[in-house]
């Protein structure tokens, strides 16, 4: 039995004031969203290469006024078109800085074969780079089109976090036109009236834009990346929906079966609404664990995730029973002939008792088929992408980029190497050396009492060459170098850096985070259903889904198995983030269903049935709820598989998976199987 949650009285409130809490609701949410819009945010997340050295370094020197700026190249064919552009570029000291072309002095190495490269840095504080870049780019497109003999093509730090942003903000877009009215098809089906349909709808975009104004607020405490506004919009549509489906499915049951709206609302307050608030309760205590890594990004992506499921959670037991007891018979408005009956299922019920007959066969066939699916999980690498490796080659930053990459290796994602100390005024030799030993152009800028160097590293950024070439430079390079100069320090910073630091640090607090995630999960459901056994098989469960899932996407992904039929290309690894965010989120999202399904069956173990009888028809009677559910989950989630970023759509097809085999094979299959073995059964008595 769960236990007694305080959210029975606030539900209780709220039956008491209907239209004040309604009111409230949603002056809450325009206040939120009037809030956010306020605020710009201003955190930013620390740099982790060499443990953060560099950037607290850089960090100093831009209190001080000094900066190290962004930085732009431009590959030219032939590369004679190199010297006009770089004039036209000095020309303007007001926008460029540290200009540099294959016909100056020290420009030999910006020549490769029939290429040319000029790099530049755009001037100007950093308040005002985004208007210098937009007025740089503006003078080289009309550079190129007074030269249509030459091919100029332009690429650099802020051409490519542009797309990239723009990207994101196309993808968020397009995830928001196709995922709301999918949601609503399905939402149609399941429950057969328009009205009812818009009700879970309607709480989720109301949690959603609430999220985004909650966490603009916050942005400017707490680092949150671009990642973050994706988490809101897919987190806060699926668990909105799921927790309004849940809660209004249960009222639906009860006046089918004869029960007045009062009651019936106050039924689906003390079962399926104890069932949501243990839910997102859970997901943002797992959620808890992600700042254990020590990572800024994470703690921002906990912090929004957490903030959107804990609206969706308030929303489910204020606003959600108000709104139905308003409606009262009206939810019913815009029937929709032979969809949303609410019998049990006959499908799922057969099921389940053929499964209660033969639990030892059927848990056998579905544990093979989850670890099979998990097998290629095992050779699972971690990678960050690189925005060349994010976005398809066809934007045009991104196919610069992998020009300038081909033409002149370690150009396109150089590490940033800071030096600093006492002794910086006798390095330039060193510096001599260093330029000597690597392969391509080493750009050197003052920033303030530091040097900066842009030491180029080979391969795409990301991959192993690349890796391999940036840890050459910290243990050899580098020491052997300036490292021998007296009175000079060096930590080694980058996009290259930034993401091996990253994955380095994650994986060494990773099973920190698990352990955290299998304790709390633990606890929860042992207070929930008060039996160790039931919560050691739902966290058996919830791995094995949760290891299909990464094998799914390891096969998908990292060796590009369905590059032909579906174009998820060979991206040579797995998203270093993601395995980890999937981990606890789903740990929290998938308690909702099975915490759901063992309160169905421990009512009819409470109203005398045999355990057999009663894991029948506790499945039946909830397989309606979790497969709808599961479905809008899976829709969600499949849209973001069709976006642009390789991120989300690994992000999409692992969360896709995992959701499925979750409300198929683990709570149809799995979870029955378990309530049937002996000794579960005594664990799960009145």
């Amino acid at each position: 039995m769960l236990p007694e949650i305080k959210s029975d009285r606030v539900t209780a409130w709220s039956l008491r004031h209907r239209a004040l809490a309604v009111g409230l609701w949603f002056a809450f949410v325009a206040a939120a969203v009037l809030a956010g819009s306020q605020f710009s945010g201003g955190a930013r997340a620390e740099d982790p290469g060499d443990t953060g050295r560099a950037q607290r370094v850089l960090d100093a020197q831009e209190d001080r006024g000094a900066y190290d700026p962004a930085r732009e190249s431009v590959l030219t064919e032939p590369a004679a078109a190199a010297g006009p552009l770089a004039e036209a570029l000095r020309a303007r000291p007001d926008l460029v800085a540290e200009v540099r072309s294959p016909l100056d002095a020290d420009g030999a190495d910006l020549r490769s074969g029939p290429a040319g490269l000029v790099t530049f840095a755009i001037a100007g504080p950093p308040e005002g780079v985004r208007d210098a870049f937009t007025a740089v780019s503006a003078l080289i497109a009309e550079h190129a089109a007074a030269h249509p003999e030459a091919r100029y093509d332009q690429t650099g730090d802020l051409s490519l976090s542009t797309v990239v942003d723009q990207a994101i903000k196309e993808d968020v877009q397009r995830a928001e036109f196709i995922s709301l009215p999918l949601t609503l098809v399905v939402l149609v089906i399941v429950f057969g009236a328009l009205v009812a349909a818009a009700i879970p709808l309607l709480l989720a975009a109301s949690v959603v834009a609430a999220g985004f104004g909650v966490l603009a607020v916050l942005d400017d405490a707490v680092p949150m990346n671009s990642a973050t506004s994706v988490m809101i919009m897919l987190v806060g549509m699926a668990v909105g929906v799921d927790y309004a489906l849940f809660y209004l499915r249960r009222v639906r049951e009860e006046r089918a079966a004869g029960r007045p709206t009062a009651e019936a609302v106050r039924t689906a307050a003390a079962t399926s609404g104890r069932v949501v608030t243990v839910s997102g309760i859970t997901v943002v205590l797992c959620l808890a664990g992600l700042p254990l890594t020590g990572l800024d990004n994470f703690t921002g992506l906990a912090l929004g995730t957490a903030v959107v499921v804990g609206l969706a959670l308030a929303g489910s037991v204020t606003v959600l029973p108000a709104a139905l007891s308003l409606l009262g018979e009206r939810v019913d408005l815009g029937r929709v002939p032979f969809l949303g009956r609410t019998r049990e299922s006959r499908l799922w019920g057969g099921i389940a008792r053929s499964v209660t007959r033969r639990p030892l066969l059927w848990g056998a066939l579905a544990v093979l088929a989850l670890l099979l699916m998990a097998l290629p999980a095992l050779t699972m690498r971690l990678q960050s992408p690189a925005p060349t490796e994010s976005l398809t080659p066809d934007v045009p930053a991104v196919a610069a980029a992998l020009r300038v990459q081909e033409a002149f290796p370690g150009a396109a994602s150089p590490a940033r190497v800071v030096l600093w100390g006492p002794g910086l005024a006798e390095v330039d030799p060193a510096v001599a050396e260093l330029r000597g030993r690597v392969t391509g152009p080493v750009a050197a800028a003052r920033v303030g009492d530091a040097l900066v160097l842009r030491v180029p590293l080979p391969g795409a950024g990301g991959d192993e060459e690349s890796v391999a070439a940036l840890e050459r430079l910290r243990s050899r390079v580098l020491p052997e170098t300036v490292g021998r100069v007296d009175g000079v320090d060096f930590a080694v910073a980058g996009r290259t850096a930034f993401a091996h630091d990253f994955a380095a640090r994650l994986t060494a607090r990773t099973p920190l985070v698990f352990a955290f995630v299998l304790v709390t999960a633990f606890v929860v459901l042992a207070v929930a259903f008060r039996s160790v056994v039931v919560s050691l098989i739902s966290i058996a469960l919830n791995l094995l889904s949760i290891g299909a899932s990464y094998g799914v996407l390891t096969w998908a992904f990292q060796g590009g198995a369905l590059e032909s039929l579906l174009g998820f290309r060979a991206y040579g690894g797995v998203v270093d983030w993601l395995p980890l965010f999937m981990f606890v989120l789903l740990f929290g999202l998938s308690m909702d269903y099975h915490i759901f399904v063992l309160s169905r069956v421990r009512e009819r173990r409470r109203a005398g049935l045999a355990m057999p009888e009663a894991v029948t028809g506790g499945v039946a009677a909830s397989a309606g709820v979790v497969t709808g559910a599961a479905a809008i989950m899976v829709a969600v989630f499949c849209v973001f598989a069709s976006l642009s970023a390789v991120e989300y759509k690994m992000l999409g097809v692992g969360m896709a998976v995992a959701i499925a085999l979750d409300a198929t094979l683990v709570r149809g299959i799995l979870l029955p199987v378990a309530l049937s073995l002996r000794f579960a059964r005594r664990s799960l008595s009145v």
